[in-house]
């Protein structure tokens, strides 16, 4: 059964309520949101400050908000419970809304798998005769939800025509997303055991089916390079790599491509260097050529640290410095998301100070949302982080300004 506009909406069961009066059903003349998050997504937790305004914006329209946290992640459900009560105390105290906790996958399959959605945050709007009226994410409520209220969402057009799209771009996506898993799981069995041969003899089966898939590129790349250190196969394959990372004109294919060859864990010594130098240099020249140093925007914070590993072992060290120091500023401004900044940020802090020969250390400054009682907090980095009276070594200091709240970083990408 296809959950989608128009349909019954269907039945809430959560484990506990953390937040709010327990809610076991719709009530007639009432209007939904029903908001599937998690502490560690952050553009979930960056949506909440705006849900809170929405609920305090329309609650004398009949507006109800509740949110399911249905991914929580810690090795026990009881764990994962206490966790998120304690995470809604510390950043959410005076919260408008209903919080449900729901650990057995049953809120997740009634609501999230049987609408085709895939991630979160995704938002549920529950109209007032109890059927679902729409299906999205958070930031699109403002537009929304107004109609929803006063009736004409569900009759419109535009309403027709979007959860249409919706569904059925939703079903594609999850339809892919179960190939690639089915793909997947061998490759990652074999390399699990360490079986080499059988992981390539995997990825390529993969390639077969889905050609044009990074991962599958990346891995095939990487374990005929590294793993097996097969030059008279390998070779061709990171040359072909390269050559359909330049032609996309992709720069996130052009630093996978980089990173297998330049990428400061491998020992490349085995790599003939005038083709692996060669390969570099193009690559690093196409990406910068994409994504200017001097121009804002872009990604830098992505591809600049496999091109300025590129310029460091030619010789170029102040280059590289250069280059890292820019993805570093880059890393400063609202766009990335601050789970990506968490991700990026410390490895080139750390490549920054091999460069110039120093040591590494990080000064985080947190500037959390001001909504919803937020306020300003630096973290200043821990003791063994600061340069201590005495201690003459220079320490390569990173100040890295994160936007949105704080969260708990989770990358399953």
């Amino acid at each position: 059964m296809v959950l989608q506009m128009d349909s019954s909406a269907p039945p809430i069961k959560v484990e506990n309520w953390l937040r709010g009066e327990p809610l076991t059903s719709f009530q007639p003349g009432k209007v939904y949101i029903v908001e599937f998050w998690a502490t560690w997504c952050a553009p979930c937790v960056a949506a909440m400050p705006h849900l809170v305004e929405l609920q305090e914006k329309y609650k004398d329209s009949g507006l109800e908000l509740l949110g399911v946290a249905a991914y929580e992640q810690a090795p026990t459900a009881d764990e994962a419970r206490t966790s998120l009560d304690a995470w809604l105390t510390d950043k959410f105290s005076n919260l408008n809304f209903r919080i449900g906790f729901d650990s057995t996958g049953e809120m997740n399959k009634l609501w999230m798998d049987s609408s085709f959605s895939i991630g979160i945050p995704t938002s549920f709007v529950v109209d007032r005769d109890g059927h679902i009226a729409f299906i999205g994410r958070p930031m699109q409520l403002d537009d929304v939800l107004p109609k929803v209220l006063n009736g004409s969402w569900r009759t419109s057009d535009e309403a027709k025509a979007a959860d249409t799209e919706r569904t059925e771009t939703g079903r594609r996506e999850m339809e892919e997303m179960k190939r690639e898993r089915a793909l997947t799981e061998p490759i990652l069995a074999a390399m699990k055991a360490e079986d080499w041969a059988k992981a390539v003899s995997a990825v390529e089966e993969a390639l077969a089916v889905m050609p044009d898939e990074l991962d599958f590129r990346g891995r095939h790349a990487d374990l005929l390079l590294h793993k097996l250190r097969d030059m008279q196969t390998g070779l061709p394959v990171m040359r072909q790599f390269a050559r359909d990372a330049i032609d996309k004109n992709n720069e996130v294919w052009m630093e996978e491509a980089l990173r297998q060859l330049f990428n400061p864990a491998y020992d490349n010594s085995h790599v003939p260097s005038a083709e692996r130098f060669a390969m570099g240099k193009e690559l690093s020249e196409h990406i910068l050529a994409l994504d200017p140093p001097h121009r804002d925007g872009g990604p830098k914070w992505l591809s600049y640290g496999a091109v300025a590993q590129y310029y460091y072992e030619s010789g170029n060290k102040d280059r590289a410095i250069e280059l890292v120091e820019v993805a570093l500023n880059s890393l400063s401004v609202p766009e990335p998301m601050p789970e990506l900044k968490q991700y990026y940020a410390p490895p080139l802090v750390q490549a920054l100070a091999n460069y110039k020969g120093e040591k590494a250390c990080y000064e985080r400054v947190f500037v959390q949302l001001r909504k919803a009682g937020f306020r300003e907090r630096q973290s200043a980095g821990n003791g063994a982080n600061r340069k201590k009276k005495g201690d003459n070594r220079n320490c390569s200091l990173a100040i890295i300004h994160f936007s949105g709240a704080e969260w708990q970083p989770n990358l399953t990408v």
